[in-house]
């Protein structure tokens, strides 16, 4: 148990069908409950300096998905599609006894929230998608975005993960965060470099965006409040969250200003106050 001025924090280790899996808990005994997942290359550190900002009268609980941060990384691509993702999420919060939470997904987590979500609606009392998406609409767009998945999946395991996270950090998507402070960006590059082979590739081939099933038609079916976050300087995502305003019933979009991809790292400050506001 490590001590935290915003209450107690606990790390467990959690047997998820077969699999140990690394959750981490703060103010343990309070009701109202936010459960945050992270990104791809991500773990649960990306959060720490959002949940300084929380509140302590919410109960945090975090997560390495599978093949990140601490939790096991299988050599069974098989063993991270999306419908297992859900799987064990479902398991992880049965364990917790967590019954009726705001939910709250990063890029990838986002698309693993939507997708517990869609198969779990009575579960969630709100979900929050940051930087998100339902999956692609096509199954040619599929096709060939699982056949990048693979072949970056391939180079991740031939080159290695400092090779990986060169390439990673100096994609267009993260262009904004060139900007931050020398810390910040040096935090972020140690988590990614955190990450092992084998978890980023089978994370690609078996939940990467080309290989997980299309939810924009299930949208409709997602009647509790959503809240859709986007950073001013990812059009793409932009774009994305105002297609998705038009399926889900009950919905709002926020556009943060002077950011990219991952607001929660650009300004964790106007990022949890958005939280809070929805909390």
């Amino acid at each position: 148990m490590a001590a935290n001025p915003f209450g107690v924090e606990r790390m467990a280790t959690l047997t998820i069908r077969g699999v140990q899996v690394n959750v981490e808990i703060w103010n343990e005994q309070k009701q109202e409950t936010l459960v945050l997942l992270h990104g791809f290359t991500g773990s649960t550190k990306t959060w720490q300096r959002v949940i300084e900002l929380l509140p302590d009268t919410v109960k945090i609980v975090t997560i390495d998905l599978l093949g990140h941060g601490k939790t096991e990384s299988p050599k069974d691509p098989s063993r991270y599609s999306m419908i297992e993702q859900v799987k064990d999420l479902e398991e992880i919060f049965q364990q917790l006894d967590l019954h009726d939470f705001t939910l709250l997904g990063y890029s990838m987590g986002g698309r693993v929230a939507l997708s517990y979500a869609v198969r779990f609606p009575k579960r969630i009392k709100r979900l929050i998608l940051e930087s998100s998406s339902p999956g692609l609409q096509t199954e040619e767009e599929q096709a060939l975005r699982r056949q990048s998945d693979e072949r970056l999946a391939d180079e991740i395991e031939e080159k290695g993960i400092h090779w990986f996270v060169e390439k990673w950090e100096n994609i267009p998507l993260f262009a904004s965060q060139k900007r931050l402070p020398e810390e910040v960006q040096q935090a972020v590059r140690e988590e990614r470099l955190s990450q092992t082979e084998t978890g980023l590739a089978n994370s690609l081939r078996g939940m990467g965006t080309g290989a997980q099933a299309s939810l924009w038609r299930k949208l409709i079916r997602l009647n509790m409040p959503v809240l859709l976050i986007t950073g001013e300087l990812d059009q793409k995502f932009i774009h994305i969250a105002e297609q998705m305003m038009l399926q889900l019933p009950n919905a709002q979009h926020i556009t943060v200003q002077n950011v990219g991809h991952s607001i929660h790292v650009e300004n964790p400050e106007q990022f949890a106050t958005i939280v809070k506001g929805v909390l």
